[in-house]
């Protein structure tokens, strides 16, 4: 699948100390910029800006305009215009001269790219996450042509239920890593291991299918999930329009730690409002330690843990046999840390600077745009 992002344009930023309504722009930026082969939207906003979630604001983008913005091309002119007092940019359409008494129209243009293309478009065009309730439910395959173990491109495969209308184009998966909260070490799904690609020749109880693309060995009892027709492709990196808080769950690319162009996934999605194109900051996740100098008193009061879990804004519900349970679905997503006595959380110190490309629905990915430091799983996110 060729997926293009697209969108009408950010930045890079490193100072991120600022007011989030004032627009800031970067020493010695440009007039202009001439929109080249090869630019992404990141690295031409980079020019202008210090700070990405200000875009729209410099391209008066309503609500719309951002989950739909207009596309750039090679050849085009984005201006600065700081004539009414306040700066805003403004995109122009020209032809490139290359010397005196020749000009060039570029013909057949393909639009330019939020970011590089190639780091992200593993995590679009596959399934990558499994929630919960969809794991025990998805057809699986139960035997192969000619009995064969292991199952490559050509081969005929049997499925133990697809029905007509669920779809063509399925893709193989198995089920990998559990992603956990890091708060609550509540599973928030399953991570699928892409194996390859499969298309349904009939359908029924069982459906026959025929494997087109094998990425790795592919067996029997692996799994089927049908591939979306089109995911998002255009998008406007802006920050989010209320506080979202959470960690990283985990490192892509077989690295310890994360610096720019790492793919990481976060404890938050669609259900915390997230979306594509969100800009979040990274801070180290600030340490718990025991206070020196803690002294415990009789005069310190006792909290019972029913009491603590309710006031740090967990959901406690008791069942038929007076057991005391916290019920997660009730929990809002942004609980406190429990703290013992004596001890105290240091503060979280920012380190970087994401942005989300993909969401579910209690999970994100999110690419590492800058860095000041090494970024590791547990970090904290949080809206600019």
């Amino acid at each position: 699948m060729n997926n293009r992002i697209i969108t009408l344009l950010v930045l890079a930023c490193l100072s991120l100390n600022v007011n989030a309504d004032e627009i800031q722009l970067q020493k010695n930026h440009p007039e202009r910029h001439i929109v080249v082969k090869g630019d992404t939207l990141w690295g031409i906003s980079g020019r202008f800006l210090k700070d990405p979630w200000q875009w729209p604001k410099m391209w008066r983008m309503n609500r719309e305009q951002i989950k739909n913005p207009h596309l750039i091309y090679p050849g085009d002119v984005v201006v600065l215009d700081t004539s009414s007092g306040s700066p805003q940019l403004r995109l122009l359409h020209e032809t490139l001269t290359l010397q005196p008494g020749v000009r060039i129209e570029l013909l057949e243009k393909e639009a330019i790219f939020t970011i590089a293309p190639n780091i992200i478009e593993p995590f679009l065009t596959q399934p990558l996450l499994i929630e919960n309730d969809k794991l025990d439910v998805a057809p699986r395959i139960i035997a192969s042509q000619e009995n064969r173990v292991v199952l490559s491109p050509g081969t005929r495969v049997y499925i133990n239920e697809i029905q007509e209308g669920e779809g063509v184009h399925w893709n193989i998966y198995r089920p990998g890593q559990l992603l956990r909260d890091p708060d609550t070490s509540e599973v928030l799904g399953t991570e699928a291991i892409y194996l390859g690609d499969v298309d349904i020749a009939r359908y029924g109880e069982p459906a026959t299918g025929d494997i087109v693309r094998a990425k790795e060995e592919i067996f029997a009892k692996d799994r089927l999930l049908a591939s979306p027709d089109q995911f998002k492709s255009s998008f406007v990196p802006h920050a989010p329009d209320t506080h979202i808080t959470g960690r990283i769950m985990r490192i892509y690319g077989g690295v310890a730690e994360a610096g720019p162009n790492t793919v990481v996934s976060i404890n938050r999605g669609k259900n915390d409002g997230l979306e594509e194109g969100h800009v979040l900051v990274i801070s180290r996740y600030g340490r718990v330690i025991r206070d020196p100098e803690y002294k415990d008193s009789a005069s310190n009061k006792v909290m019972t843990e029913d009491k603590k879990l309710k006031e740090l804004n967990f959901d406690v519900e008791t069942d038929a046999d007076g057991k005391k349970n916290v019920n997660f679905e009730k929990t809002p997503a942004q609980t406190k840390l429990v703290l013992k006595p004596g001890e105290v959380k240091l503060p979280d110190e920012r380190v970087g600077l994401m942005m989300v490309f993909r969401t579910f629905d209690r999970v994100s990915y999110a690419l590492i745009m800058n860095a000041t430091d090494a970024i590791y799983t547990a970090d904290s996110i949080h809206t600019p």
